[in-house]
């Protein structure tokens, strides 16, 4: 009974409650002051439920910003792993929180955001004051973003100026804070912003303003930096240096009020100047201009150009390539064929000026053409305005300088009278400092070539020039030039020859020869160099060394030019066969300097395929090394002294495109154009040595290519417009001087290493002139010794008998002097001389 009274008394209770609740409510809900709070509460969600469908929803996720990687230029190495140049539509270089010196990042938040490391990304207060702004002044509003939200505009949103913009940054900004750290937000923001010069980021910034690195600045120096982020044109250094100076003083004046730095700190930063350094280059960037400019077609067709293209693109991928380039062969092989066409060139006149700019903005459109010099001290310069017997003239650092009259006194080319009387405003040229500040006229030469320095036994590339300057002329010529070779192409036309049978010591008429070419055509003779008589019976060997058309032509008949063709094609001189024309045979066709070098690094590999390569491998920026695929390291190959183990040898998987001991018979031949054919001007380098000269019809190409076992280069000189070079002009008198101008620095220090033989190869002494054995003479030191050993196949050398001094009384004498003791044989006296040099 008294549970039940109970439970009706709580109920009774609980009705009183609600209707005194529903009372209270009635009542309440008709105050004007509820009703307003109802209706903005109902407003809010409204706004809120808004903001998200048309604003938040479709916002990207802030948590990729968490593995978030900036555009990063790729990065190119030489062969011994320095950088020698980047790829970049901006530079950047990417650093983690802890790299960037504590005084800088005060510098950037007392410039941009005093509060950063208090507030949750947004500043409210601000954009309240930013909003009413915008509304008063009619303009959208600008300013007072955090740094948080910067990050936000910069990775997220863009670079619209709205308020809808501005919401969003809001949005993410919150977002963001909830996902990374300050530490984390501060790096991002640092390693993102744009500060002109290309800059992308501080660390690129610091080197482009003050040449330095970020850890090397001074504190007026981070304070310069942190007002880039308003716009870096506004606070340009050399146009508006005052403007820069007194914002720079303002970062510094906040600094000291959010006590980040003392007094006394604040007083020298301000009274130091900007400290900045002129737009430049960076310096590493002027090695290797026509090598890095093919490493970077190269990339571009592997990887692409743009993030488009692929995680690993050239511009944004931030790739690191390990090139084959030696950059002290770069700078040999650069000079010697820079100094080859100035001497061709050289008396000529006055080529004209290189280029053209706007005189009235004539620094920027000067940089905007990418003209450069670095020949010696040779310098390329905008001219300004006439002042009487002289011309202003303007340098890419914002210098300027005086060309006098007469320091432009040669006369043009092609035409007669002064440089100085067709100089015009705008024109940019060639110059060099002469005393007293003033400066003279330099011709750049019209002539131009290209030259490749391979090694022969990777086929990397280890120097390439394509033209006086890359800055100047783009176009490679060591690549792209289509070049008749001339009798470059000799050796590759003896190499068949030696395939179908022939050999060193075979005799072929040095006579006219003349060809039935059909009923169109008519009959074609051939003729030798300059017209030069035919010499008779002679070997293969001295058809070569002497570079003999009529010889070439008569062999390539008899060995048969589709064999020819064939070789010259397989070998690599050319992707498509040759038609077996027998003009083919002296150089009529088409190739680059590239392949010949390469062809003839093949021959000296003993008749293995090589691919001429720049590039070793490709990291990404983790360092994984993407190109080329399976790519494996070689552990150990750098340990620093030998375990004990068994040397690695890696399989070698290349084609074998000619017979080897071909290959090696014509590389010993070539060794004798050196030694007493068309390329003794070689002959004092004393080294082993193979090698051919090449003169086209006109002629219109000079060529040399050759080198020893570790080395093999190749060049050639002539117009871009095939055009005739003189009569004098000849291969061994103007290239083969080029290659000995490049070799000299470039095989110092450089063992002397004889052409290693493939295992069949016998030596056999004949005699020079007829080809035949000789048992009763050794050959001599004497490059016109007339014994001479030479490189037979298996049973194609002629069998020799039992010497028989009686039969031979003549060589009585040399046997005495030069014939070692016991009656050694061949096989002992190679052993014992230690190979054939």
């Amino acid at each position: 009974m008294s549970d039940g009274s109970t439970t009706s008394s709580v109920k009774m209770r609980i009705k009183r409650e609600i209707g005194g609740f529903k009372g209270l409510f009635g009542r309440v809900r008709h105050r004007w002051w509820f009703r307003i709070l109802a209706v903005l509460a109902l407003l809010s969600g409204l706004f809120v439920f808004l903001v998200w469908l048309f604003i938040a929803r479709n916002l990207p996720s802030v948590d990729t910003l968490k593995n978030y990687e900036p555009p990063l230029p790729t990065n190119v190495r030489s062969v011994e792993g320095l950088p020698i140049h980047s790829y970049a539509r901006e530079r950047r270089v990417q650093l983690s929180y802890a790299e960037y010196p504590e005084q800088l990042v005060h510098a950037y938040m007392s410039a941009e955001d005093k509060t950063f490391f208090e507030h949750h990304g947004v500043d409210f207060p601000g954009l309240v004051r930013a909003a009413v702004q915008g509304l008063v002044s009619g303009s959208t509003p600008r300013g007072t973003s955090t740094i948080t939200q910067q990050v936000a505009k910069n990775l997220l949103v863009g670079n619209e100026s709205s308020y809808l913009r501005k919401a969003k940054e809001g949005i993410l900004a919150w977002r963001m804070e909830d996902v990374l750290s300050k530490q984390q937000i501060m790096e991002l923001y640092l390693n993102s912003i744009e500060l002109g010069r290309n800059a992308g980021g501080v660390e690129a910034a610091s080197q482009a303003y003050f040449g330095k690195e970020l850890n090397e600045l001074t504190l007026p120096q981070m304070a310069y930096l942190a007002i880039l982020p308003k716009g870096p044109s506004n606070y340009d250094p050399e146009r508006h240096t005052q403007r820069a100076l007194d914002r720079r003083n303002w970062v510094l004046g906040q600094m000291l009020e959010n006590g980040f730095i003392t007094q006394a700190q604040h007083d020298s930063a301000v009274a130091s100047p900007l400290g900045t350094v002129p737009r430049q280059t960076p310096k590493f960037e002027r090695v290797g201009g026509y090598f890095v400019e093919e490493v970077r077609r190269q990339l571009l067709d592997k990887f692409g150009e743009t993030d488009e293209s692929g995680p690993y693109s050239v511009y944004s991928g931030g790739l690191w390539v390990r090139t084959s380039l030696d950059p002290k062969l770069q700078q040999y092989a650069q000079k010697a064929l820079r100094d080859g066409l100035l001497r061709y060139d050289h008396g000529r006149g006055w080529s004209g000026p290189i280029g053209h700019a706007d005189a009235e903005n004539w620094l920027q459109s000067f940089l905007n053409t990418n003209i450069g010099l670095d020949y010696e001290d040779w310098r390329a310069g905008v001219l300004i305005a006439q002042n009487g017997d002289s011309w202003q003239i303007g340098f890419d650092d914002g210098t300027t300088g005086t060309l006098p009259k007469w320091g432009a006194t040669m006369p043009v080319r092609g035409k007669g009278g002064q440089a100085f009387d067709e100089f015009a405003a705008g024109d940019i040229v060639a110059v060099a400092p002469e005393k007293g500040g003033q400066w003279s006229l330099r011709s750049v030469p019209k002539v131009s070539g290209g030259m490749v320095v391979e090694d022969p036994r990777t086929g990397r590339i280890l120097a390439m020039q394509g033209g006086f300057d890359s800055r100047i002329q783009s176009f490679n010529r060591a690549t792209q030039a289509q070049r008749q070779p001339g009798s470059t192409i000799k050796p590759i036309v003896y190499a068949a020859a030696l395939e179908q049978g022939m050999t060193p010591a075979s005799i072929v008429v040095d006579g006219p020869f003349c060809v039935w070419q059909g009923a169109n055509l008519g009959q074609k003779c051939f003729k030798n160099f300059g017209n030069a008589r035919g010499a008779g019976p002679k070997t293969l060997r001295w058809g070569i060394e002497q570079s003999r058309n009529l010889m070439t032509v008569q062999i390539a008949n008899q060995a048969g030019m589709d064999h020819v063709a064939d070789l010259i094609q397989r070998i690599g001189v050319s992707r498509q066969k040759f038609p077996p024309y027998l003009s083919y045979a002296l150089g009529a066709g088409e190739t680059t300097v590239t392949r010949m070098v390469n062809a003839y690094s093949i021959l000296v590999n003993h008749g293995r395929a090589l691919n001429p390569s720049l590039i070793d491998f490709v990291q990404n920026r983790h360092g994984q090394v993407v190109w080329p695929e399976n790519w494996r390291p070689c552990e150990g190959c750098n340990a620093p002294d030998w375990k004990g183990g068994r040397m690695p040898r890696p399989v070698n998987r290349a084609k074998q495109v000619i017979d080897a001991l071909s290959a090696y018979q014509i590389v010993h031949i070539t060794e004798g154009v050196i030694q007493r054919g068309t390329a003794t001007v070689l002959r004092d380098l004393n080294r082993p040595m193979m090698g051919k000269t090449g003169t086209t019809s006109g002629p219109t190409d000079v060529w040399f290519v050759g080198g020893t076992p570790q080395m093999i280069g190749g060049l050639y000189i002539g117009y871009d417009t095939p055009t005739n070079l003189g009569g004098y002009a000849q291969g061994g008198s103007i290239a083969a001087p080029i290659f000995k101008q490049f070799a000299i620095p470039a095989f110092e220090g450089m063992d002397k290493v004889a052409f290693t033989a493939p295992q069949g190869i016998r030596m056999v002494r004949i005699d020079r002139a007829s080809g035949k054995p000789v048992t009763g003479a050794w050959p001599t030191s004497d490059p016109l010794s007339g014994v001479i050993w030479e490189a037979f196949k298996p049973e194609t050398d002629q069998r020799r008998g039992r010497r028989d001094r009686e039969e031979q009384p003549e060589t009585k004498a040399v046997e005495k002097k030069a014939e070692p003791k016991k009656q050694e044989g061949d096989s002992d006296f190679l052993q014992r001389e230690g190979g054939i040099y």
